[in-house]
């Protein structure tokens, strides 16, 4: 690993070139969307690009994040719309109250950093706030489904938004709709395009650059009318985005006559808290895929948000958060410091001068349309598979929480989701309320420092989000490096956000080269078989293993292995191979280990679940994996099959330097795999005619080498038994083919 790039200064002229080009790409994705984002929230356009550039110029300047890019996000959209409808007295000022609001926001945001109290995000349930999220991804849908079909909904109601994007499909205006489409098929398939020119530019760049012709084609400059299968459809400059030719003319001021009524401090309220948690959960986000793992000073981070958000609202912008896509995009584009995000907020400054005269002749529907994707992702079938899959408890906090938002506003569905989460710990519980809050506020749970520098952090009682502050307090007694034995034994319930709490703490310790060990949930039961579920301790009894951990332990026991079916959260050395440096690991278990003991090569089998994505809308995968540690020295590479995995795998690893190898002297062989790495040569001699023929004749799609292991795996699915085997025969034959290569030599 590289050293750390220096802070301040002196890191802004060591690494100004790396840092610039990272923001070029950030700038070109931050241009479209801040524009749609701010057309999303009922707001001027330039709002967006003021919001963006204000979060990469200010934020800059004051922050405690190292990496992060800032601006306006999908998460305001839902606050904005709802401090619109809130504050609309026919006057027109609407929009500039809601200017108002962003600056009291922002101002309580900065007070919240300066009294350190960044870690109140901790306490908000998790699956309460991705039904947030999911709430205010179905209104972006609904809102911007009209605009990309050319239609419109008068109803205030957002599922009536919905059903007359059914009910008004026949009436879509087709030269509006055929743009949109086209931008939805270019966002859905740009990542499987193998031609290189399409990579230049970004997906949403290229939608909105693929509309303009069809701005020409129809003629959306003046007004007029289009016959389509016989019937007439109204085209023209209202369908084109509308921005001022001068920068200054955008500005807007706040207007403060409202700041007396309940709906202004609804606004206020429902800003801070969006904008605050969605900042501090992507910061600690960023944080894990950070290549020089630095962490986040969130309280620093929020006074700096803060600043930059009474900045925005002062001039006309939207509240500003840490933005993940355009920060992870920042990181694989090899952004080492802060000054990559003051970059991409001078260079869209430059882009919205210099292209304004051709922002004006993109139609609004291609901007609609990105929002549509987003809209959808947030709410994706996926995510609800998710919550499922972390436990039917989960899945109800976050519907609840959705449909209540959906109906009301978002600070009532925050709130009310809350709410149902903390009635139904009490339940689930089964104690006499009073005695409830005495489990949760004085449980007796305590810190102990052992003789040989060892800390037992011993929880008790109720762990759910209520005590997250309470365990932060004896968490921030630990020194780094120092070694934590934290045990839930006593514990009568665990909740998800605790178990998140504990697990974040777990892995950063743990990269201060620290051993930890979380322990004593033997005998609590869960609905889901996720690691952080809700767990609730309902009796004495040992978890029973499962059929098919039943059948690796027999395997295990008939052939001389070692097999655990524990949680093992020591997952460090798979960050030393690619595919996991940017995929957070969440654990490993049902770990199976053995010996070549004539090859000397150790190897494990392990069920391994990590997480793909941006922060709230990540997805996360099991796959069972091979780890065979080779005891000698091969060339650094990845291998994959041709086509498999679109979504998991990184097709163009630029960022890594890495480039696709190909083998001319066996053209079937190019055709099947893709094989990067830096050490071109190196990897060429590695590929001998009798590697290059076991790796055809075998069904592996990803191998890869950290210059002494090997990691491999076929599919992103846990392995049946018999596969396991085949997973122990494939590494013993390969072992045995590089072993006789090595004897030759």
């Amino acid at each position: 690993m590289e050293t750390t790039p220096k802070k301040g200064i002196q890191g802004l002229i060591e690494n100004w070139q790396s840092d610039l080009i990272a923001a070029v790409s950030v700038a070109l994705i931050a241009l479209p969307l801040s524009l749609g984002i701010a057309l999303a929230a009922g707001a001027p356009a330039m709002s967006g690009i003021i919001s963006a550039i204000v979060g990469g110029i200010v934020t800059t300047l004051y922050r405690g994040g190292h990496i992060s890019v800032n601006g306006p996000a999908k998460g305001v959209i839902g606050v904005i719309l709802l401090g619109i409808v809130l504050m609309d007295d026919g006057s027109g000022q609407a929009f500039n109250y809601v200017l108002a609001a962003v600056v009291v926001s922002g101002a309580i945001q900065m007070l919240l950093g300066l009294l350190k109290l960044g870690r109140l995000a901790d306490i908000f349930h998790s699956s309460v706030i991705h039904g947030l999220l999911a709430a205010i991804g179905i209104i972006i849908f609904a809102k911007q489904i009209h605009v990309a079909m050319g239609t419109h909904s008068d109803s205030p109601s957002i599922v009536q938004n919905l059903i007359d994007a059914v009910v008004y499909l026949p009436q879509a205006n087709p030269f509006v709709l055929i743009i949109a489409l086209t931008g939805l098929l270019l966002l859905l398939f740009h990542s499987k395009i193998s031609y290189r020119f399409f990579h230049i530019l970004p997906a949403p760049m290229w939608v909105i650059i693929l509309s303009i012709p069809f701005v020409y084609i129809f003629n959306f400059f003046d007004q007029h009318t289009l016959s389509f299968l016989g019937k007439a459809y109204e085209v023209g400059p209202n369908l084109l985005l509308d921005i001022p030719d001068n920068i200054m003319d955008s500005i807007m001021h706040p207007n403060f006559g409202k700041i007396a009524t309940i709906e202004f401090w609804t606004t206020v309220i429902s800003i801070l808290i969006i904008t605050s948690i969605e900042s501090l959960a992507i910061a600690k986000a960023i944080d894990k895929i950070d290549p020089y793992k630095r962490k986040t000073n969130l309280n620093k981070d929020l006074t700096g948000i803060g600043l930059s958000t009474v900045v925005a609202g002062l001039i006309g912008g939207l509240p500003i958060i840490a933005v993940i896509i355009r920060s992870t995009v920042n990181i694989h584009n090899g952004a080492k410091t802060k000054w990559s995000n003051m970059y991409q907020g001078l260079l869209l400054l430059l882009f919205i001068v210099v292209l304004s005269p051709i922002m004006t002749q993109v139609p609004l529907c291609a901007f609609a349309i990105l929002l549509v994707y987003t809209g959808f992702k947030l709410a994706s079938p996926a995510v609800f598979k998710q919550a499922y899959y972390q436990g039917t408890e989960q899945l109800i906090f976050f519907v609840c929480t959705m449909v209540l938002t959906l109906y009301t506003n978002l600070l009532i569905g925050l709130l009310g989701g809350l709410l149902l989460a903390l009635v139904s710990h009490m339940l689930l519980a089964r104690v006499p309320i009073p005695r409830f809050f005495k489990m949760v506020y004085n449980s007796g749970s305590n810190l102990v420092k052992q003789p040989d520098g060892r800390y037992d952090l011993n929880i008790k009682g109720i762990a759910n989000f209520l005590g997250i502050l309470k365990v932060d307090k004896l968490v921030s007694q630990i020194p780094s490096g120092a070694d934590v034995n934290i045990d839930l034994s006593e514990t009568r319930l665990v909740g998800m956000t605790y178990m998140d709490y504990l697990v974040d703490y777990l892995k950063m310790q743990k990269n201060t080269g620290a051993e930890v060990v979380i322990r004593g949930l033997d005998s609590h039961v869960s609905s889901s078989t996720h690691n952080r579920a809700l767990k609730i301790s309902l009796s004495s009894s040992v978890a029973k293993l499962s059929p098919r951990q039943i059948r690796l332990q027999n395997l295990a026991n008939e052939k001389d292995y070692q097999f655990t079916s524990q949680i093992d959260w020591d997952t460090t050395y798979l960050k030393n191979f690619h595919f996991f440096e940017i995929r957070p690991i969440e654990r490993k278990l049902n770990c199976l280990n053995g010996i070549y003991k004539d090859l000397n090569v150790s190897w494990e089998i392990a069920d391994v679940t990590f997480s793909e994505g941006a922060a709230f809308t990540a997805e996360t995968f099991n796959t069972t994996l091979m780890v065979l540690k080779l005891n000698k020295k091969i060339p650094i590479f990845t291998m994959e099959k041709e086509g498999v995995f679109e979504n998991i795998f990184d097709r163009v690893m630029a960022f890594t330097g890495y480039k696709d190898i190909d083998f001319k002297m066996y053209p079937d062989f190019s055709k099947k795999f893709l094989i990067m790495g830096n050490e071109e040569s190196e990897i060429r001699s590695f590929f001998t005619d009798d590697i290059v023929r076991f790796f055809e004749n075998h069904q592996i799609y990803h191998l890869e080498s950290n210059g002494e292991a090997l990691i491999i795996f076929d599919k992103i699915k846990l392995a049946r038994t018999d596969e396991t085997v085949a997973f122990i025969n494939y590494g013993k034959e390969l072992a045995t083919l590089l072993d006789m290569r090595k004897n030759k030599k």
